[in-house]
């Protein structure tokens, strides 16, 4: 129970497994190996003594720079039960990113993938932090290896005696508007997230098998792949590799889970591949969750008329740990975000921080027992953020009378038109409604009169230089006025090759907005 005060969170969701009779069943399923309950228990629990031996202590730091395979449960939970912070670092950063985050969480060690080891070796050069650099996965004998380490170890150690209140792992939010921030959890979030989200509004069941593309560094893949999954004691399929249509279908097709949760822009992309076809689609599958981002309406009606089956959308934040509004998985309704999860309160504030009426746009507030505890020394923005019982969003929405809620774009995103807000969303959606356009991204930009207009930067499906010239531009332009009014059309549109993005599939869109000053060729 996590409503008392000594309370160990690794051994609510490892130790507990096994003792309720599933220690031979299997937890984790990746490309090489699989590991059972059982196993991740007898593991887990050598990591602590294993750490001991590295001089690392009782709320000390670890940084795990891992690919999602059955290590990662491994070090997470092993780390926790000892009392020591795992700290969950995204595995597709530039050196001097990694660099910034290790000096940043005073991580005494690091545990990395064998691929990212490079990297991660220039990157805590002569850090006095970094006592130790493990490798996980094989890797040169020159460098400690996890197999070798946990292999010395006979025995594993008691559980840590911890607090619920004491924060049990980090996360290190996405970066949309700037360098991550380390956000921390207790370890009272995990089973938090798993009663709400997991087994009350998403269902998950002890014989549901989990196949999530989004990776356990980032909070929607680690509470759908681990928190919610351990919770009830399913099974879930890992993936360590950057996941494309055709790798996700055959994972789909070879392993055939239950649940599979994705982004909105691979769902888009697997609909727009030649395999998207309902024989490699699994024939055991009961739910598709998307989040991240909002799921725009024609990828959804898309998916649900070649398979079937709808995909449920769902808002979570990286401050929260995981899901706190969707959809209901048996009534999806596209193009809104759905309704509050059981065990917790919305909000919509204007800018004074008053409620406002339904049907009228406001910041989202939201309030849960999985709220982080703080951002690591960054107190300003704590405080910005974290106000008493209530986390603010950052993301602007409208509130039906029926308590649904609408997606309207980031605060920060928000701009008028004439007078009248413009959601970039709704300008997004609109553009990658047209049969030509895989991906959108709109920012307000200053016109020769000084008066803000929306500006498009578009992903053709195909990028032929033949298709990009003046006459799709003023179709997309015409196809936005028909969709959402005709003071919301982009007065530019630039196409792309890619948009910019975090590693968890966000478009950074203030990237974009320093780009969309420069209009030069850009009214295509």
């Amino acid at each position: 129970m996590t409503d008392v005060r000594d309370y160990n969170a690794a051994v609510d969701f490892v130790d507990r497994n096994v003792a309720e009779g599933r220690g031979e069943k299997t937890a984790f399923i990746d490309p090489s190996r699989n590991l059972t309950y059982g196993e991740l228990r007898d593991n887990a629990a050598r990591i602590g003594p294993m750490l001991a031996r590295m001089g690392i202590e009782p709320e000390n730091r670890i940084a795990l720079v891992l690919l999602d395979t059955v290590d990662f449960p491994v070090l997470f939970w092993g780390a926790i039960r000892a009392g020591i912070v795992p700290v969950l670092v995204n595995t597709r950063l530039t050196v001097d990113q990694y660099r910034y985050l290790f000096e940043d969480s005073r991580a005494k060690a690091v545990f990395v993938s064998t691929a990212l080891l490079p990297m991660v070796q220039e990157a805590a050069k002569d850090l006095p932090n970094v006592k130790e650099i493990v490798v996980v996965g094989g890797g040169p004998a020159s460098v400690p290896r996890l197999d070798t380490l946990l292999a010395a170890e006979n025995e594993g150690s008691a559980p840590a005696r911890t607090c619920a209140d004491e924060v049990a792992y980090w996360l290190y939010s996405s970066g949309t508007t700037g360098m991550p921030k380390g956000t921390m959890h207790a370890h009272s979030t995990p089973m938090n997230i798993a009663r709400t989200s997991g087994q009350g509004r998403i269902g998950i069941r002890e014989d549901d098998v989990i196949f999530s593309a989004p990776k356990l560094f980032f909070a929607y893949g680690l509470g759908d792949a681990m928190l919610c999954p351990m919770s009830v004691g399913a099974t879930t399929v890992l993936y360590p590799e950057r996941p494309t249509p055709q790798t996700v279908f055959e994972t789909l097709r070879g392993y055939q889970p239950t649940m599979f949760f994705a982004v909105p822009t691979l769902y888009a992309a697997m609909l727009a591949d030649p395999d998207c076809k309902p024989e490699n689609m699994s024939s055991r599958i009961r739910l598709c969750f998307s989040a991240g981002e909002p799921l725009p309406v024609h990828v959804g009606e898309a998916w649900k008329q070649k398979f079937g089956i709808d995909i449920v959308n769902g808002v979570g934040s990286t401050e929260m740990g995981h899901l706190f509004l969707t959809n209901l998985p048996d009534a999806v309704e596209y193009g809104t975000s759905g309704v509050p999860v059981d065990g917790y309160d919305l909000r919509l504030v204007d800018d004074a921080g008053q409620d406002v009426a339904d049907d009228e746009i406001g910041e989202l507030w939201v309030r849960g027992e999985s709220s982080a505890t703080g951002y690591w020394n960054q107190r300003e923005k704590s405080r910005r953020t974290f106000v008493g019982e209530w986390t603010r969003t950052g993301d602007k929405y409208v509130r039906r009378s029926d308590g649904v809620y609408t997606f309207c774009g980031r605060t920060d995103d928000m701009f008028k038109v004439s007078g009248i807000w413009v959601s970039p969303f709704e300008v997004e959606d609109a553009l990658v409604s047209h049969p030509k356009v895989l991906e959108a991204a709109v920012v307000p930009v200053e016109d020769d009169n000084g008066l803000i207009k929306p500006k498009a930067f578009v992903v053709l499906k195909n990028q032929k230089e033949s298709d990009i010239g003046r006459a799709l531009y003023e179709e997309l332009k015409v196809h936005v006025k028909r969709a959402i009014g005709p003071w919301k059309y982009p007065r530019w549109i630039e196409f792309v090759d890619s948009l910019p993005k975090t590693a968890t599939g966000k478009v950074q869109r203030f990237l974009l907005r320093d780009k969309g000053l420069n209009l030069n060729g850009g009214d295509r």
